[in-house]
């Protein structure tokens, strides 16, 4: 079977947006928005993906000159609905981390075509990582590559304010524009930076807060083949996604929907001065549903979001309920409304032709509890003056999901009925799991140290856990139950 890339050819363009990550998730949301914008509108650019991480996808991306396949697919209406797109807005992916790509890299800072900056680092990308500043490589975390990136800039351009850049990080956090702003010019003040930098960061460059929504499964290994056979080549990186789809931006200075004018080409984007009521409805709902059931459904022996809507039994009464009687409950605003797209949620969920693996889910789980289930855990017990035992079982579930005392590679690797998987999270956080249960004991001394010390853990919480009437207790109560009769029995006394 022939390559995409000697059935199709690039499309050169100018390559306008700088784009921190090459995912599955930004080529199947950021890059395919930006393809249809080519098309139907004047914008006429390119994105240029960059690795955040040494290791990457990028090689296998430029192996096919950067094109690549959407497979949309979904139920609407009842009916079925698939939309196949070959996508040509991604011109290359660069390594900064190799020495033969970082010229390339400060070539396109140095771009004065060069105008927004997109990322998906994940959760924990956004956040502050003290390391010193270094001009002739790559920093380590995200925001210290930004703030070099844009010092380099404003050296190169001698501050001239209109070279400065637009940022939309697609990052889950609350106001994650806003909060990678201050990282940058933190970095900046503990380098030393000139003042007129900070200024021109402050004065020429924006930063947009921003919520993504849509599911995204990634490569459809299964069916790969079928795809193949189905469109006439081969794409070693498609990509499957749902239909529905939400870019919600946030401003204060203005909105740049004249330069990206998404919603003018029939995409469902909003540009607005409050995205305050869309990204908590979105991240405690849709995200939280994922976050509270993904690790214990995994324990429980399945594989895919699909099978946990399919299991009546179990696993769809637990997400259904926690979703309903807790999720919400802890929440302001309109019951209906916050109801009405629960129960979409539940339905995309359910798409058939987008089996979201658990295990993709799984990455990070940490900070993602922290922005995604601890609020509704706290708005609950101040609501109802007691705990949520869905959302708590959860905080237990995750905390077993993370046993593991050997690494395999930058992952822990963990257990499910005798076959090993990968527990990936930031090293300092695979490394305290790691040594909490190198102690061993049995399953209620195990429960019991396990539940002190994680909920105690400030820095990954922002809050002491035990300090919450009763929360501890529970955890530990949860833990002793799933390592005593497993996690699907443990899971049958909470529903």
């Amino acid at each position: 079977m022939k390559p995409i890339h000697t059935v199709y050819t690039p499309v050169q363009r100018p390559e306008r947006i700088l784009q921190f990550g090459e995912g599955n998730f930004l080529r199947a949301f950021v890059d395919w928005m930006v393809d249809i914008l080519n098309e139907q509108g004047d914008f006429n650019g390119n994105v240029v993906a960059v690795q955040p991480i040494a290791q990457g996808m990028g090689e296998l991306i430029n192996s096919q000159n950067g094109l690549y396949t959407t497979a949309l697919r979904g139920v609407q209406g009842g009916k079925s609905v698939e939309e196949m797109r070959t996508i040509t807005s991604l011109s290359r992916v660069l390594n900064p981390y190799a020495a033969h790509d970082w010229a390339a890299y400060l070539q396109v800072i140095e771009s004065p075509l060069l105008r927004f900056v997109v990322s998906n680092t994940t959760e924990a990308g956004i956040a502050y990582v003290s390391e010193d500043f270094h001009a002739d490589s790559v920093q380590r975390s995200f925001p210290a590559k930004v703030c070099a990136l844009l010092h380099h800039r404003y050296t190169h351009f001698r501050g001239d304010a209109s070279k400065g850049l637009v940022f939309i990080p697609c990052e889950l956090i609350d106001k994650n524009g806003e909060m990678l702003k201050s990282i940058v010019l933190r970095h900046s003040d503990e380098w030393g930076l000139e003042e007129g930098f900070k200024r021109w960061v402050e004065e020429a460059c924006d930063f947009l807060n921003s919520l993504v929504d849509r599911i995204v499964p990634g490569y459809p290994k299964d069916e790969a083949e079928a795809f193949g056979q189905r469109l006439g080549y081969e794409d070693k990186v498609l990509v499957s996604a749902e239909i529905f789809h939400l870019w919600v931006i946030e401003y204060q200075r203005r909105s740049y929907e004249d330069e990206l004018p998404f919603a003018s080409a029939g995409l469902n984007v909003i540009w607005t001065d409050d995205m305050s009521f869309y990204r908590t409805r979105k991240v405690r709902i849709l995200n939280g549903a994922h976050t509270m059931s993904v690790l214990a459904a995994y324990q429980a022996g399945h594989q895919t979001v699909q099978e946990c809507i399919a299991d009546k039994d179990l696993l769809y009464p637990f997400m259904h309920n926690g979703i309903f009687d807790e999720i919400i409950t802890s929440m302001d605003g309109s019951k209906e409304e916050l109801s009405s797209y629960a129960a979409d949620v539940l339905e995309r969920f359910a798409n058939p032709y987008n089996p979201h693996q658990l295990l993709s889910i799984s990455l990070n789980s940490v900070s993602k509890f922290k922005t995604r289930n601890l609020p509704s855990l706290l708005g609950y017990v101040e609501k109802k003056k007691s705990l949520p035992k869905r959302l708590v079982f959860a905080l237990a579930a995750l905390i077993a999901f993370y046993e593991g005392t050997q690494f395999d590679g930058s992952a822990l690797r963990g257990s499910r009925g005798g076959q090993a998987y990968l527990i990936q999270d930031s090293a300092d956080i695979l490394a305290v799991f790691q040594r909490l249960y190198q102690q061993g004991g049995t399953a209620t001394q195990k429960a019991r140290r396990l539940a002190g010390a994680v909920l105690s853990t400030t820095t990954w919480w922002g809050v002491d856990l035990t300090k919450v009437e009763g929360l501890e207790a529970m955890v530990e109560e949860y833990l002793t139950k799933i390592w005593t009769v497993g996690m699907a029995a443990a899971l049958k006394e909470v529903v």
